[in-house]
């Protein structure tokens, strides 16, 4: 005889009772069995997460507006880690920090659901970093090297251009298989819609997520979005793809861990942030990395971005931050000022990665180009204190320096391929461009390189494939520069 057994399903969950709520932090009671990292639900449909805990009270963040929480609330606990949804389908779209869409462009299904807190991968699952993030930054590519599964810290006083250079890094990943993310804390929304807009007009959503932590948003939001980027680029990394993320900025992030560090009645320490200030960074900074391919073979690329004052590197979290990441580039604002765009201080940035993610042709062609735009700055204000006063040996030599600032400036939103960069440099070092006029370099930037597409495109796919500066590419770069010279575009 057949039998059907009925079952009914059973969700166990705790229930709490609010004591109390300050600003964005509440305090519940009976709730014994809750851990940091949790996520709860209050009667009202809120969500929380749990900050910590002290023999009889528990404290919660709360994600949300918490005008509707009142003192004798139930609150709810499942025992589940706080898990967000992520796929496929949010690449395109702007969410907030809890993976909400925020684009007006309808729900977003999910293919999968990640911890925000992950566990960051062991050293066994990780190769080393070799592969080279193009960024489409002249002074980064030739200089500052960046390779794929990197951190490398952009800091610099307000408005000297960080968020620009990350910006142009994100466009520069067309076509190359690039999962981007751009994460921003803290920011005026008007700001943001400024950045997706230009995302938009350069076609750059179709690769790109944007996580909306701004500035009107609760504290609890601001706080979250960093790791809610990092979960949703963990998803592509698992699955073998390729994954760069901008944390924009991470000192306001700092900010509001402070303020909700003093909620939370935690002792205050340096510059008023709590001790662990340095653990939620590491925490979030360890989860870049570059997977063997036994653990999926994807990479997550860092760029976080902190804002310092009148150019004190020494503060608290910004020298933090510097010991945790694998480089720096320090934005400058008196070059910035003088108009040297990107004002990257090649002085004070550096990358830990070095020329191990350079391709060989940029190798070649980039050796003295450090020590020529230094020399030219030196030079620059040694004419600006005494006019006229250089020698004839110097004075060539500024001359020469000017070419290479020429080439070095770079207008923002336009990365330049690395195929270009390296047809310049080496014209560059064999001292074709000596000759040109101010003028004739502008147009020799803006020309050049489409004219040498359209006589040797093969010899540039071929660069390309091998990254090596063959001989043929060599002699085919110095025919059409002739041409092109004797054609008088310069």
């Amino acid at each position: 005889m057949d039998r059907t057994t009925s079952r009914t399903q059973f969700e166990i969950r705790e229930i709490g009772c609010v004591k109390s709520i300050r600003e964005f932090i509440v305090k519940a009671v009976d709730m014994p069995s809750c851990i940091t990292g949790q996520m709860v639900k209050f009667a009202n449909g809120v969500r929380g997460l749990v900050m910590g805990f002290t023999e009889n009270e528990v404290q919660i963040l709360v994600l949300d507006s918490k005008s509707d929480i009142r003192a004798g609330d139930e609150v709810y606990s499942t025992g589940e880690p706080l898990l967000l949804p992520a796929g496929e389908n949010f690449i395109g779209r702007m969410v907030d920090a809890l993976a909400v869409p925020q684009d007006e462009l309808g729900p977003i299904e999910s293919d999968d659901y990640f911890s925000v807190f992950r566990d960051a991968p062991s050293v066994m699952q990780r190769i080393p970093v070799e592969k080279t993030l193009e960024t489409g930054t002249v002074i980064l590519d030739a200089l500052i090297p960046i390779a794929k599964g990197q951190r490398q810290l952009l800091i610099g006083d307000r408005l000297t251009g960080k968020t620009t250079v990350a910006i142009d890094a994100i466009l520069n990943q067309k076509g190359k298989n690039v999962i981007c993310i751009y994460c921003c804390i803290g920011k005026p929304y008007s700001s943001l819609l400024r950045t997706l807009d230009l995302l938009r007009e350069q076609g750059a959503m179709d690769y790109t997520i944007v996580v909306s932590g701004v500035a009107s948003t609760s504290a609890g939001e601001q706080y979250l979005s960093p790791y809610t980027a990092c979960m949703l680029g963990e998803y592509f990394m698992h699955s073998g793809r390729d994954v760069f993320v901008i944390f924009d900025d991470l000192t306001k992030h700092a900010w509001v861990y402070r303020q909700i560090s003093l909620l939370l009645e935690r002792a205050p320490g340096r510059e008023a942030y709590p001790g662990d200030i340095f653990y939620i960074h590491s925490q979030l900074m360890e989860r870049a990395g570059y997977l063997s391919p036994e653990a999926s073979g994807g990479s997550m690329t860092f760029f976080p971005i902190v804002d310092i004052l009148q150019g004190d590197v020494t503060g608290y979290v910004s020298s933090n931050l510097v010991s945790m990441t694998d480089g720096q580039v320090y934005f400058d604002a008196s070059l910035f000022y003088k108009g040297f765009k990107p004002a990257i201080d090649l002085g004070l940035s550096v990358s830990r990665i070095g020329s191990k993610a350079q391709w060989n042709a940029m190798r070649d062609v980039s050796t003295s180009l450090r020590i020529e735009y230094l020399q030219y700055l030196e030079l620059l204000q040694i004419t600006q204190l005494h006019a006229g006063s250089l020698s004839k040996e110097a004075q060539a030599c500024y001359n020469r320096n000017q070419i290479v600032a020429a080439l070095i400036v770079q207008d923002k939103n336009k990365p330049i391929p690395v195929e270009e960069q390296i047809t310049v440099l080496y014209l560059l070092n064999k001292g074709s461009l000596d000759d040109l006029a101010e003028d004739g370099i502008v147009k020799f930037k803006e020309k050049f390189f489409e004219f040498f597409k359209t006589k040797a495109q093969a010899v540039i796919d071929k660069l390309c494939e091998t990254e090596e500066l063959s001989e043929e590419f060599k002699t085919k770069l110095e025919e059409v520069f002739k041409e092109y010279i004797q054609g008088g575009s310069s």
